[in-house]
């Protein structure tokens, strides 16, 4: 049983395996030395009876190190069962602790010799508490989530406002906008005077800048101009849909 505890294995039956080989070298000693009888000296029997009880004790101790080991092999275990359940299953964070509390007391029940001082008590407080602060660490990702979910909704929910705003203001101070938007650039001839007309959301723009024309060596001795459309107008349509 030593062997396989150090190599991390779980005897499913390991109060009784204990109280078992515990008993049975109780038997063994009583048959090969039997209790002094009334005849015998006053302090004999206090002798027995603390012998065997030394007995018992040298038995019981290095059982209840391989027990306490085994908790501890249950409660880790206890613990995987409760995050893979709190992660997979629809069970609520009560319930998935509440399952695999009762699996641990089960586990522990089986390992504990009967008619001894063995608890498991401690390692069951151990494992409730490790579970309440994953529960509680779990709930504060979960709040932070949702207070950053509401948030960024909110922040959308202002700025559509303030869109409907604008676009009230604008239909105030120009009227109705129309949903067209329109471009329009013509290059004066042999010159860099650059002619540029915009059309958004209702409201016209038109700008004119000297522009130098870099390119005009490279389009032939004409440039580029005299060779666009009636009257050297050029368009520029874009739709938004």
């Amino acid at each position: 049983m030593r062997r396989q505890v150090l190599e991390g294995k779980c005897i499913p039956t390991f109060g009784k395996v204990s109280d078992k080989l515990c008993n049975e070298s109780l038997e063994e000693f009583t048959l090969n030395a039997p209790e002094p009888d009334d005849n015998a000296s006053p302090g004999a029997s206090s002798i027995y009876d603390q012998k065997l009880e030394e007995l018992e004790s040298s038995l019981d101790t290095p059982l209840q190190i391989l027990y306490l080991r085994q908790l501890a092999f249950m409660r880790d275990k206890a613990l995987q069962r409760y995050r893979s359940s709190a992660k997979t299953s629809d069970a609520s964070e009560y319930e998935s602790m509440l399952n695999s509390d009762t699996l641990f007391i089960q586990e522990a029940e089986d390992a504990t010799r009967e008619g001894s001082d063995w608890d498991y008590a401690q390692e069951r407080s151990h494992l409730q508490s490790i579970m309440s602060d994953l529960a509680s660490s779990g709930k504060k990702i979960t709040d932070i989530q949702l207070k950053s979910s509401q948030q960024q909704s909110s922040a959308m929910q202002y700025l559509q406002q303030q869109q409907q705003m604008i676009q009230q203001l604008q239909m105030q101070l120009y009227g109705q906008t129309s949903p067209w938007n329109m471009g329009l650039a013509y290059r004066i001839p042999d010159t860099n005077f650059n002619l540029q007309g915009t059309y958004q959301q209702g409201r016209g723009n038109l700008q004119l800048s000297c522009v130098p024309d870099e390119y005009a060596p490279m389009l032939g001795p004409n440039g580029f101009t005299n060779g666009v459309g009636p009257g050297n107008l050029g368009l520029s349509l874009n739709l938004s849909v």
